[in-house]
């Protein structure tokens, strides 16, 4: 619950407060036009690099892998682009460094605790796609 309290009245008063600070400094319309900026930019940054997911993911299907990094990885592009076009500088900033691959890819490391698999050989992807699975039943007698 205290997340949700910080997330939805401390976040907007932080926000509110840097935009005022901002706006002093650079002023009003200035502030406006760069809030609209990094929105336009972090738009255009997210769908370039999501598409570049889709592109993996498509790939990794078309081997018949598993694409669970690469969809974390959308997830997050997406919660980038939320917080790129939420209007303020401290989300803008948070959006702009998960549209760092890297600092994603430790973040899914880290936090979420997934690690990726090392990439097979052509020869082993090739091998596997041509395995036999039987199913059956097991019983052990004693």
């Amino acid at each position: 619950m205290p997340l949700f309290l910080l997330l939805f009245i401390g976040l907007p008063l932080i926000e509110l407060y840097i935009l005022i600070q901002v706006g002093a400094e650079i002023g009003a319309f200035s502030t406006i036009l760069l809030s609209v900026l990094t929105a336009v930019l972090g738009a255009w940054l997210v769908r370039h690099q999501g598409f570049s997911v889709l592109r993996r993911v498509r790939e990794l299907l078309d081997r018949h892998e598993l694409p669970a990094i690469e969809v974390v990885d959308g997830a997050l592009l997406l919660v980038a682009g939320l917080c790129l076009l939420l209007p303020g500088f401290v989300t803008d900033s948070f959006g702009f460094m998960l549209l760092i691959p890297p600092l994603r890819r430790i973040l899914i490391i880290r936090v979420l605790g997934v690690r990726p698999l090392p990439a097979s050989p052509p020869d082993r992807a090739r091998a596997d796609l041509h395995i036999r699975v039987i199913e059956g039943e097991c019983r052990r007698d004693h």
